[in-house]
Formats: structure tokens, C-alpha cells, sequence
């Protein structure tokens, strides 16, 4: 553990993104074995990661960016940082199902699934990256970003599958649905170190990236995940949901 502590920060940042982007090529390389996903094991994974990063947004990015002075009230930096992030998503959400409209006769549905979620991937990576600049070396703030990164890894595993299955019961080949499901992990490589750069190297970047990163991922939650598991088991989801709340914060507020 020591010789992840004492490298630089967007060297931590670069392993675990690999982390992030392995377990999404894990999801999708299902499709190999299978063309259908546990919809109970889904619906309880899903759960989970739900809660974990609904957890890891307030407890490792907004409580943090709350604490840095900025010249303007920190409350107000963060509200604004946190609009700008949920936002962000929001009008992707509202451009990507324009698109679905224009597109729904011409066999587009699954090139638009693939897009939104390379496009939500873009903020959890740079969230990653924030966490690990903000928790500057310090063992127990490393070990609760490192925490949420292990949420946002959960995660990608059945997103992995989400995107591979669909992709191979639309005709195409096992291997080109693999390789087209993990290069949407592979955009948390760079997104992960960009933020761990931006965050250590801009004076006052930090508690923004913080907040930006938190309603970026509230939004993808309640956009995606939460939609997603609560459309099978209600009960499974829900214990799914809180179970991973708990987890996320019993193990943050124990290490931090």
C-alpha cells in the first residue's frame, strides 16, 4: 500500500482508471458465454452501485469541496459547481434523446445507447480523478477515494454487459460487440487522469471539479442507474440501493 501512497497523484489516478476500464471490459466479455444477463443479479448490482455513488457524491466530493475558502461563499461555489455538473448531464440526456427521435426508424437505438453511456463514463472518470487530487496523500482520504473508485468499478460491470448484449442480439458478431462495449470504459482512462491533473496543477479548480463531479453523477444515478434496477425487482433494488449506501458510508467515514 505504501508504494501506491507515495506516487504522484495522476500516476494513482492512471491504475485505478485501469481498474475502471478493466471491469467494463469484464461486463462486456459476458458476451462471449451468454446472450442474456441474470436480470436478478443485474437489478441488485445495479442497486448497489446506485447507492455506493450516491454515498461516494456527497461524502468524498461535496463534504470535501465544502471545506476550501474560494472567493466566493463555499456553499455558493458548490451549489454552482453541483448545477453545472447535474446540467451537464441533463443536456446530454435531452441532445441524445433528440437524436433518438430522428434516428428511431433507421436502426440507430443501440449507436445512441453506446454514446450516452461513453458519455456519462466522461464525468465518473473525472470524479475518480478529483477524489484522488483532494485526498492529497493522505492514507485515509486515499483509501476513501480509492473506496469510490471501487463504486464506480461495480458499476461498469454491468454496464459493460448493458451495452455488449444489446449490441449482440442486434446482429452483431460476440468479439465486435466486446470491442465496441469496452471502448466506452476506455474514455475513463484519460477523463480519470485529466482530473486528477486539473484539480492538483489550477489554484481554486479543485472544490469546482468537486461539485461539478458530484451533480454529474447524482444526474447519471437518477437518470440511469436508478431507472434501470428499479424497472425489475422494486424490492431487490431498493435493498440494493440502501445496502450500497451503507457500505459507502460506514467504510468513508471509518477510514477518513
Amino acid at each position: 500500500m505504501q508504494w501506491f501512497l507515495s506516487m504522484e497523484t495522476w500516476r494513482q489516478a492512471l491504475l485505478v482508471s485501469l481498474m475502471l476500464y478493466a471491469s467494463t471490459a469484464l461486463g462486456a466479455s459476458l458476451v462471449f458465454f451468454s446472450k442474456k444477463f441474470n436480470a436478478v443479479v443485474l437489478t441488485m448490482i445495479t442497486g448497489v452501485s446506485a447507492g455506493i455513488m450516491v454515498a461516494a457524491s456527497f461524502f468524498s466530493l461535496l463534504s470535501p469541496a465544502l471545506e476550501y475558502e474560494t472567493p466566493l461563499p463555499s456553499y455558493v461555489t458548490v451549489t454552482l459547481g453541483f448545477l453545472l455538473g447535474g446540467a451537464f448531464i441533463i443536456g446530454s440526456d435531452f441532445f441524445l434523446r433528440k437524436k433518438d427521435a430522428a434516428f428511431r426508424g433507421m436502426g440507430r437505438r443501440n449507436g445512441l445507447l453506446y454514446v450516452a453511456v461513453t458519455l456519462h463514463n466522461i464525468p465518473e472518470g473525472m470524479a475518480v480523478g478529483v477524489a484522488f487530487a483532494a485526498a492529497g496523500g493522505v492514507p485515509g482520504a486515499v483509501a476513501g477515494a480509492f473506496l469510490f473508485a471501487v463504486g464506480i468499478a461495480v458499476q461498469n460491470f454491468p454496464e459493460g454487459a448493458c451495452v455488449a448484449f444489446p449490441l449482440r442480439n442486434g446482429g452483431m458478431s460476440p468479439m465486435k460487440s466486446f470491442l465496441f462495449s469496452q471502448a466506452s470504459g476506455a474514455v475513463e482512462i484519460p477523463a480519470c487522469i485529466l482530473g486528477a491533473v486539473a484539480a492538483t496543477f489550477i489554484t481554486g479548480f479543485l472544490p469546482w471539479a468537486l461539485a461539478f463531479s458530484a451533480g454529474a453523477m447524482i444526474a447519471v444515478v437518477c437518470s440511469e442507474l436508478i431507472p434501470e434496477c428499479f424497472s425489475g425487482n422494486k424490492t431487490i433494488a431498493s435493498s440494493g440501493i440502501v445496502l450500497g449506501f451503507c457500505i459507502m458510508m460506514i467504510l468513508d467515514v471509518a477510514l477518513g
